[in-house]
């Protein structure tokens, strides 16, 4: 009983830093909306939001559906932005999944939904070329199978409103951003026993493949099972602090 009353007063302090970040930063942008030149740190978290998935024992408001950041590897040169933008797709409305988990993960639970058939080559390889190969067709017709489907992802994801959180120490697997990462994922993953704002019963990540999306509530594959430390809240509070009003 202890470790669950502490969890839902650790669920309620990270939504309440939430909320001051997000009156810092002047508000969730949804990501439809959002464009490069835009002001972004250079290297950050992202924390997702989606319609209808709301809080429910933890308090009031938006529930937290996906969070991550970018290039933990060191030497990595990859931005906040660059990330956000691969989830985003392109300006004229497609995208690639190979290139973004989430859009991945999205794509097979719309399908799954009943939204369209899913393309054969979806998930297949590192690019249309090798799923061409792999499938023995022309590289256009898995582009033209895919298509449909890029746009609906983008469409889905692109309404999400999202909050980014300014982290910018060096990239490495145990940077500031990868610990808030892994443990904010594991605080509000519900497959280490119920989290305290659980998925909606229309939530679409229950049309999953992936049992760890349909069994945490987030649109997350990794850490959704681990436990988490109470101590990264006191990282995330100090990055909150030094985030400068909008």
């Amino acid at each position: 009983m202890r470790a669950c009353v502490t969890r839902v007063a650790d669920t309620i302090r990270l939504y309440r830093l939430l909320g001051r970040l997000e009156a810092k930063v002047g508000g969730m942008r949804r990501l439809q909306e959002c464009t490069g030149r835009m002001a972004w740190p250079r290297r950050g978290l992202y924390f997702f939001f989606e319609a209808g998935e709301m809080r429910s024992g933890s308090g009031e408001g938006r529930r937290v559906v996906r969070i991550g950041t970018h290039g933990l590897t060191e030497g990595s040169r990859s931005t906040l932005w660059g990330r956000l933008s691969q989830h985003r797709g392109t300006e004229g409305g497609g995208g690639n999944h190979r290139g973004s988990i989430f859009r991945l993960l999205v794509g097979v639970a719309l399908a799954r939904q009943g939204v369209m058939a899913l393309p054969p080559s979806w998930g297949v390889g590192a690019g249309t070329g090798t799923a061409a190969r792999r499938l023995n067709v022309d590289r256009a017709e898995v582009k033209a199978a895919e298509a449909e489907l890029e746009l609906r992802v983008s469409r889905y994801v692109g309404e999400m409103p999202l909050l980014w959180l300014d982290v910018g120490d060096r990239p490495s697997p145990s940077s500031e951003r990868g610990l808030i990462e892994s443990n904010a994922i594991a605080l509000l993953s519900s497959s280490r026993g119920e989290a305290p704002d659980p998925a909606s019963t229309a939530w679409l990540g229950r049309f999953s493949d992936r049992e760890r999306v349909r069994g945490s509530g987030l649109w997350n594959n990794r850490h959704v099972d681990e436990p988490y430390c109470p101590s990264f809240l006191d990282v995330v509070e100090r990055r909150v602090e030094d985030v400068p009003a909008a």
